[in-house]
């Protein structure tokens, strides 16, 4: 119940109107019922041609009734007593309809609402933590673990209707009985207590359901990313093998969740048979009710009881899923508390260049840079070399803010980048990553990313810059051109192109190519590093490698090993 407590409080208007409307369709339900006994003891008990109430134990519920249309200067007929029925019934459609829709709306918005606050709690953690989240997992409860942590809600929402449901036949049982209603309260509470336990056994299957698909969802991700070269190998079998122990466990969950659901909902069905059987036989044997009043005390019995099964079927479901929402509240938090620090004001210009001074980095125990030195001159391009491991992309996690040196300074124009405004820092860098992995897209989202402030003169300006137009231009569709999964429809210098490209359209002053030219053919690297020489002088741009081809374009070099930096002085020697 915590969890639909913790609902109502995060949406209290919607909430607030969905219990209105349910109440007021309880109402509405309940002046329809109490229509019912005047008609029963018209056409059952009395028959004659005028409607009215009856002296008889049970029957002062509808003489008050035919008592307040009397009041209102009606005359109580058939006909009436039938508009009636009929009026509460759409009044309680109409009301439940509205209680369905807000409930909708709640739930939609949970759903949303999880999702945004898990990114916008990733995006803005440290970059060490994001490292290590699973991005299956990840997505995992942005999809799945969202929508179940939604219908947590729709489920406990149907048994707060269900359970007023419940409770407007007891009250009118209570006005036509109230020992009829007393033991229908009893014996519901009583079946209740005796299958309570299979909803723990659900809750619990649905805590190893949440888990186990958590678990399973990261291994498949991160086993679908290497499908083609275990294709290529004849070893695709091996990804059957590695999921098969967590969807065996998923499957098992879930058969204890079926069978928890039906054991429950066959139980009830038994028990609630008996109940009523042993009430109509009490009403009519030892009670000696009349028969209107023993028929309308039967149908709310049966329906109290059918509520009362609705109310714990719904409850059930409700803790099968509720694992889910406190799941992805734990990642959530735990996201907050690795929040990124951004307490830097200073506006960055890069109008001088960016120094590293004694900077050292270490992973652990692993030591990554040692009191490293090393200059970029702004509107250089400055080409770091070295071996994989060396430190080429902690230098650059460090110049971007993404890490925290753990001695030395890194300088923008002589102000640390910790006192700069980071968000702005970044907003002025460009970068291209080595995986050149596009969007299954047209080239202009692939370049703009669905920025709302770049047209197509910035796709087609940033395209030229990058030397890419050219080709764009050629394509059947051009700029509209859909690139296929992972730009799989254009060649490997094509898509880096546009890769940087998309580096370049919100003209950033630091552009960062990361290992962008590792996995080039050597034509398409050479390419590459000619658009880089082309664009010397109007950016600054900081390129890292572990081949040697990039020192081509470079203006200064460094290179990387034991955690320091060497400037290379004489570069066409050291291509050579």
């Amino acid at each position: 119940m915590n969890l639909l407590k913790t609902f109502i409080r995060a949406y209290p208007t919607q909430s607030a109107i969905m219990l209105a409307a349910l109440l007021i369709a309880g109402l509405a339900e309940g002046v329809s019922l109490t229509a019912l006994l005047p008609l029963l003891n018209r056409f059952i008990d009395k028959p004659g041609p005028e409607v009215s109430g009856d002296a008889d134990q049970g029957s002062e519920l509808g003489q008050t009734l035919i008592d307040g249309i009397e009041y209102l200067g009606l005359t109580p007929s058939v006909e009436l007593l039938l508009m009636i029925i009929v009026l509460g019934s759409v009044a309680r459609g109409v009301m439940v309809l509205l209680a369905k829709k807000r409930a909708g709306y709640i739930v939609a918005h949970i759903a949303t609402d999880l999702r945004l606050g898990m990114l916008r709690a990733m995006l803005a953690s440290r970059w060490e933590y994001f490292l290590h989240q699973p991005v299956g997992q990840l997505t995992n409860s942005m999809s799945i673990e969202a929508v179940r942590a939604a219908n947590a809600y729709l489920h406990g929402a149907t048994m707060i209707s269900q359970a007023i449901q419940a409770f407007v036949y007891i009250i009118i049982a209570t006005l036509v009985m109230w020992q009829a209603a007393l033991f229908a309260f009893l014996m519901g509470l009583l079946i209740y207590f005796a299958l309570n336990r299979l909803i723990g056994k659900a809750r619990r299957a649905g805590n190893k359901q949440t888990k186990f698909t958590k678990s399973m969802i990261g291994r498949l991700t991160d086993t679908l990313m290497s499908v083609k070269p275990l294709k290529s190998m004849g070893r695709e079998g091996l990804v059957d093998t590695v999921l098969v122990s967590e969807t065996k466990s998923i499957n098992r969950a879930l058969r204890k969740e079926v069978v928890s659901a039906e054991v429950l909902s066959a139980g009830q069905e038994i028990l609630f048979t008996l109940v009523l059987v042993l009430g109509v036989y009490i009403t009519l044997v030892h009670w000696k009710l009349p028969i209107a009043t023993v028929i309308l005390l039967g149908y709310l019995l049966a329906r109290t009881l059918k509520k009362s099964g609705l109310v714990q079927r719904s409850y059930q479901k409700m803790a099968v899923s509720e694992s889910a929402y406190w799941s992805i509240q734990e990642t959530i938090r735990n996201a907050q508390a690795a929040r990124e620090d951004l307490t830097g004001t200073r506006e960055p210009i890069l109008e001088s260049g960016i120094e590293l001074l004694g900077v050292h980095f270490a992973y652990e125990d692993r030591k990554i840079l040692d009191e490293m030195n090393l200059s970029i001159p702004a509107g250089s391009l400055t080409t770091l070399i070295g071996l994989s491991g060396s430190g080429k992309t902690t230098c650059l996690d460090l110049i971007i803010g993404l890490l925290q040196p753990q001695a030395g300074h890194i300088l923008v124009d002589g102000v640390s980048v910790s006192d700069l405004d980071l968000r702005a820092w970044r907003r002025n860098i460009g970068y291209v990553p080595q995986e050149t992995v596009l969007l299954h897209d047209t080239v202009l989202n692939n370049v703009t990313l669905g920025d709302p402030d770049l047209d197509e003169p910035d796709a087609i300006w940033a395209l030229k810059q990058a030397g890419a137009w050219a080709f764009v231009e050629e394509l059947p569709e051009g700029l509209h051109h859909l690139v296929g999964e992972r730009g799989g429809k254009l060649s490997g210098g094509q898509r880096q192109r546009i890769m940087i490209a998309r580096a370049l359209v919100h003209r950033p002053k630091l552009l960062i190519l990361d290992e962008a030219t590792t996995a080039l053919d050597p034509l398409s690297e050479a390419a590459i590093i000619q658009t880089l020489g082309g664009l010397r002088g109007e950016y600054t741009m900081l390129a890292i490698s572990h081949q040697p081809a990039l020192l081509e374009a470079a203006d200064i070099a460094y290179r990387l090993r034991g955690g320091k930096a060497t400037l290379i002085e004489d570069l066409s020697a050291f291509q050579h």
